[in-house]
């Protein structure tokens, strides 16, 4: 019988009731301290009969945020906070995993510890403007990062993985996508370092390796997944050989057996044309799970896990607007519509006040 969205899966250790993934969504709705609350229980829980949930990117260090009102998975209470959401999603049957972020340039002294400068492999300022509480400001010149400075950073991605463990996540996913930090090291328009973080291949996937490494080694492998975004140009990226960089990298994470990559197919967030690039090609180098992330509707997703481009395919927009979209799915209902001016930051409403179908 063909796989299907609907077929059940498993990715590394963690067992999915079908391959419908919601994708990590940035909507700035965290309490005080970066401490989930009530009405972040309530999104994830609407949303447990995914496959598996893929939380908001959530920063691993007070110098890794970078927009306003944004989760972390750094302190105790955070800890506390996000226990209530995993307790809800797994009383639900659900999986969920927690998205591991560090922003690098893409930030602004207003949002990091005392005025702090954002820090990046190399000193180039982003274009664009940065989301702060004071509104929209232009993005300063980031501190290249000192090689020395690296292994504290690396820690801190340990520190944040044991934080997920207390919290009873199913696993993390490092975000090293959509021109943050760790894709900043892969990009050689953002990377360009005499180190041994710089310049080759293998030097400027260094960096994600020893994060992931160190990751893999205080979670197990079977739980962490990698999510890339080879030619998104959001947030200023570009890269001159996307392909043959973004293979090597795929290639370089398969001595991990991880639970899986999540790829962004494409571009995102309006960040203007992406490269052409050979997501198939970059798809068959990778020997474990991948998820597929980028416009997909039901039969596409059904289409590209018959075909075995995917085991699992995520879906962003639609999960913010229907809460239950695998029923949707399941029985070919039409969908509600996103608002998108309720996207970032605000109240339950446009957030957990979507109507189910059994409404």
């Amino acid at each position: 019988m063909a796989l299907d969205l609907f077929s059940p899966a498993k990715l590394g250790s963690i067992a999915l009731q079908n391959r419908v993934v919601m994708a990590p969504l940035t909507r700035n709705r965290a309490g005080e301290g970066g401490v989930p609350q009530a009405m972040n229980v309530t999104y994830y829980e609407q949303r447990a009969t995914a496959g598996l949930i893929i939380t908001e990117a959530t920063p691993i260090s007070p110098m890794a945020h970078g927009y306003p009102a944004l989760p972390g998975i750094y302190t105790d209470a955070q800890v506390a906070g996000w226990k209530k959401v995993t307790d809800a999603v797994h009383a639900k049957g659900g999986k969920i995993v927690i998205q591991l972020w560090h922003v690098g340039r893409i930030s602004h002294p207003s949002l990091l510890p005392n005025q702090a400068t954002p820090v990046a492999p190399s000193a180039l300022k982003p274009a664009g403007k940065a989301f702060t509480y004071q509104g929209l400001q232009d993005y300063v010149t980031p501190r290249a990062l000192d090689a020395a400075e690296l292994p504290a950073i690396v820690q801190d991605y340990v520190h944040a993985t044991r934080c997920a463990i207390a919290a009873g996540f199913d696993g993390v996913e490092v975000h090293a996508a959509n021109g943050y930090l760790l894709d900043q090291f892969l990009r050689d328009g953002t990377n360009q370092r005499q180190d041994q973080y710089g310049g080759s291949l293998e030097n400027r996937t260094r960096f994600l390796l020893e994060v992931v490494q160190a990751v893999v080694n205080t979670i197990g492998a079977d739980k962490v997944g990698v999510r890339l975004s080879p030619v998104n140009p959001f947030n200023d990226m570009q890269d001159s050989q996307p392909q043959q960089t973004f293979n090597y990298v795929a290639q370089a994470l398969n001595a991990f057996n991880l639970a899986y990559l999540h790829a962004v197919e494409g571009g995102i967030h309006g960040g203007g044309e992406s490269e052409p690039f050979d997501f198939a090609a970059f798809r068959q180098l990778f020997n474990r799970g991948y998820i597929a992330n980028l416009s997909y509707d039901k039969a596409r997703g059904d289409a590209a896990i018959a075909s075995g481009h995917a085991d699992a395919v995520a879906y962003g927009v639609p999960f913010i607007a229907n809460p239950d979209l695998v029923a949707r799915f399941a029985s070919n209902a039409p969908l509600n519509a996103a608002d998108s001016s309720t996207f970032y930051g605000g109240t339950e409403h446009g957030y957990t006040d979507y109507p189910f179908l059994s409404a």
